[in-house]
């Protein structure tokens, strides 16, 4: 893999979205809003803290890393599949001396990109509404960017197993959704049966949101677990987008 060609393949990448950003960012900016006005304080004015914390303030660093895996799911896998298929972006990139593992070098690259853009846009918009308590928020920023390349990897293996586009609708709903439901954004997990807490243990949103709550909060000392499990995840899985997309372009 050669880093420049990657980079220029994410710069290609990072150009068409400055021309048609207006229509994807407001989507991606405004769902996240719309859940902290709807259950911060709507459900907020029945449910008035949650362990010491008043509702919207516990929800509200758990959507900053909501808005980012979304940002990047979304990215990586409609957005990638319709460049490989029906644009045939992949197969005029593979013309030049770019090579395959070049290409989804910046794919991931590309997905964390867009991670660390709306996360970073929504964490500014939250501690502008004064719901962050800790300047200590501004380190969610590294943490954004590892969290949106573990969501790429994981985005980039689906688009290399599914068989149509319409398959990503099992993604979102089978894998996506539940994980936005049950990461401990709205309420503790420690609230459910113990098999769902442990299942939650193993997706990365999980510890995404307990690691800028804890920012959130200013105790930085208790991301280190959360950290590790987020930086082992993404080298785990770092060769199978390769290996897969490999099998899955090359006929």
């Amino acid at each position: 893999m050669n880093i420049q060609r990657a980079f220029r393949v994410w710069q290609r990448n990072f150009t068409v979205y400055t021309k048609l950003y207006k229509s994807s960012f407001v989507f991606n900016f405004v769902e996240p809003i719309l859940y902290l006005v709807a259950l911060g304080l709507g459900l907020g004015s029945f449910v008035k803290e949650i362990n010491g914390i008043p509702y919207i303030n516990y929800i509200a660093p758990g959507l900053i890393a909501s808005s980012s895996m979304f940002a990047t799911a979304s990215e990586c896998t409609y957005g990638t599949y319709v460049r490989m298929t029906y644009q045939k972006t992949f197969d005029a990139i593979l013309a030049t001396p770019v090579n395959l593992e070049d290409l989804v070098a910046a794919e991931l690259l590309w997905g964390a990109t867009k991670s660390l853009i709306y996360g970073t846009v929504i964490a500014i918009v939250i501690t502008a509404f004064g719901l962050i308590d800790s300047p200590m928020i501004i380190l969610c920023i590294p943490v954004l960017f590892l969290s949106g390349l573990i969501f790429a990897e994981i985005s980039i293996i689906a688009v290399a197993l599914v068989p149509g586009i319409d398959s990503f609708s099992y993604f979102f709903t089978l894998l996506v959704t539940p994980s936005f439901l049950f990461s401990g954004i709205f309420f503790p997990l420690d609230t459910l049966p113990p098999l769902i807490s442990r299942i939650a243990y193993f997706t990365p949103l999980y510890h995404v949101v307990n690691i800028f709550r804890s920012l959130s909060a200013g105790n930085v000392h208790a991301v280190l677990g959360d950290l590790v499990w987020l930086v082992i995840a993404a080298a785990l899985m770092a060769p199978f987008p390769f290996r897969l997309m490999r099998k899955r372009i090359v006929k």
